[in-house]
């Protein structure tokens, strides 16, 4: 099924990186830029992640003994530098996720590359370490973000879903480390349902969502690939979601041969496996079009 499987630490037959985006409120005020102040009932769903979720989430990794990875726009590190302190003591990654959840294909390079840095300095100036990894917002990764990632030193993205084990993506200016995810990952589709937010879609049972995250989980394990996700403190750390999480991991390191490591953790294992010889990365070209196509703008 895996042509080219990433050859895992201790001969692992998969690896596991979960990732929490911690957006809080910033989606809201970018969404309703005039008004968001007045949308009290989501505001206090947003900031539910920071406030409430994010120290229950490093409770039951610590109980587990697991580190995660957890994605901050920039503003939520200035907003709630608490939360992001309580990532970095307990040893979890934090990474970058835009400034004020900005989607970057929506905006020019100089924005984009304006933003992108003043989230960096922001995570960096709170948390106490310069972010390594990144996630686009809304997945809205840019013809020019690779590009502004390798200028500030980024090690790895984890925007993209173009394959199913970590790769390389290569521009002009270098190659970073991408780790592939999936919508199907994402507790998004499963769980949010806001007004405000313009997304309503039947709520799932965790039981549900459980099910379509475990059989992802189990094709990895079987044929030697990646499993990432994407989860919000907000929306998954919820009580009930919670123990759903906590669930998943326990029957992950139950089924043995599972390596979870943190973003930078897997980027770096796949520079040194391609360091030392032992795998030849898939390398993705970006970016992948220069333009619209020619052929349809010659159409009648």
């Amino acid at each position: 099924m895996i042509k080219n499987p990433v050859p895992w630490p201790n001969g692992a037959r998969c690896a596991v990186t979960f990732t929490w985006d911690m957006d809080s409120d910033s989606i809201l005020h970018l969404a309703h830029p005039n008004d968001a102040d007045t949308r009290i009932s989501t505001n206090s769903m947003l900031r539910y992640g920071p406030m409430i979720a994010v120290e229950r989430i490093i409770n039951f990794c610590e109980e587990l003994g697991v580190k995660h990875t957890f994605c901050v726009p920039g503003w939520c590190a200035e907003r709630f530098p608490e939360a992001i302190r309580m990532m970095v003591e307990a040893g979890h990654e934090v990474a970058h996720h835009g400034y004020l959840h900005e989607g970057p294909h929506e905006i020019t390079k100089d924005q984009e590359a304006y933003w992108t840095k003043r989230g960096f300095e922001a995570i960096a100036e709170v948390a106490g370490q310069a972010p390594r990894g990144y996630r686009a917002p809304w997945y809205k990764f840019s013809k020019h973000s690779l590009e502004i990632l390798i200028d500030l030193g980024f090690t790895y993205d984890c925007s993209l879903m173009g394959e199913d084990v970590p790769h390389l993506l290569k521009c002009s200016k270098g190659d970073l480390v991408e780790l592939p995810g999936s919508w199907q990952l994402d507790d998004w589709p499963h769980f949010v349902h806001n007004h405000d937010l313009d997304y309503m879609m039947p709520i799932k049972s965790p039981q549900d969502a459980m099910a379509v995250y475990m059989s992802e989980f189990e094709a990895m394990w079987e044929h030697n690939g990646f499993w990432l996700n994407c989860f919000h403190p907000f929306c998954s750390g919820q009580v009930a979601r919670a123990m759903m999480v906590k669930e998943m991991i326990k029957q992950m390191q139950a089924k043995g041969d599972v390596w979870i490591a943190t973003g930078e953790e897997v980027a770096a294992h796949l520079r040194k496996v391609i360091g030392d010889g032992s795998h030849k990365p898939y390398v993705d070209e970006l970016p992948f079009y220069d333009g619209k196509l020619n052929e349809w703008s010659e159409g009648p």
